[in-house]
């Protein structure tokens, strides 16, 4: 496995030896990743192998028991009051579930960020969000319905607009795809490419292996906590480790196994 600390001298994310458990379970074991600036890592494994638990280690929604967590150089470990708002402002963020507030319309969805979290008065900030369903190709009258009234894709796709809606550094995006038609998929998949072009730095986590090669420049694989294979997206075929060739290709049979409680 190549090393990710030989990927780019110029890394906007570093995650150094993590580790996290809740009581007897540990889910990260000496995590090491980086991620290069500017580009699109996507975290693939399995349900419950840490995936979620690494990116809100990252937002320090939790707390690491051991490691360090570089963002720009940054020991996130150390940022405390205006530092530590300043670089939650680096962040947005595609939830799985959407997670729109249903008591709002989408136009206040995009905005509430902008409003609650910068301050940016509700005029201006209707007016970027209306610029932002644009971009992910939803139409204005849109804006003026609720949540409730929208489709799986278009709620994907408000969530999306929420979050490029500050023109982030860096966005996270948690499951993409899942429980999209494949059209919806591929439409979900093309706007994040698209929101890379633009020079943001995105870590993606799926086992949606479909988006990862599509929307990957990097390609990582978590496993009982650890990295255990890392690459531009092109080689993972030929990755020669059988716990990735198992899980890309879903075989039953191999070195993972299914965890079943009786």
């Amino acid at each position: 496995m190549e090393s990710a600390a030989s990927v780019t001298a110029d890394a906007k994310i570093v995650i150094k030896g993590v580790k996290k458990r809740f009581g007897p379970k540990v889910v990260l074991d000496g995590l090491d990743l980086v991620v290069p600036r500017g580009q699109s890592l996507v975290i693939i494994g399995g349900s419950g192998t840490g995936k979620s638990v690494t990116i809100k280690c990252v937002l320090g929604i939790l707390k690491p028991d051991a490691g360090q967590i570089l963002v720009d150089g940054q020991d996130t470990a150390k940022l405390r009051g205006n530092a530590r708002d300043a670089y939650l402002r680096k962040f947005g963020m595609l939830f799985q579930g959407a997670a729109l507030f249903d008591s709002m319309t989408v136009w206040e969805n995009v905005a509430f960020g902008l409003i609650q979290g910068r301050g940016v008065k509700r005029a201006t900030a209707r007016e970027i969000a209306f610029e932002k369903l644009a971009k992910v190709g939803l139409a204005a009258d849109v804006g003026a319905l609720y949540p409730s009234e929208l489709s799986g894709g278009m709620q994907k796709r408000v969530g999306l607009a929420r979050a490029i809606a500050a023109e982030p550094e860096i966005i996270f995006f948690d499951e993409p795809t899942t429980g999209l038609d494949p059209i919806m998929s591929d439409i979900i998949n093309n706007l994040i490419v698209e929101t890379r072009g633009s020079g943001t730095t995105t870590l993606s986590i799926t086992h949606d292996l479909v988006s990862a090669r599509k929307i990957a420049d990097r390609i990582a694989m978590l496993y009982k906590g650890k990295i255990i294979w890392e690459g531009p997206t092109a080689e993972i075929d030929r990755s020669g480790n059988p716990y990735v060739e198992q899980f890309i290709h879903g075989r039953a049979e191999g070195p993972i196994k299914m965890e079943v409680k009786a």
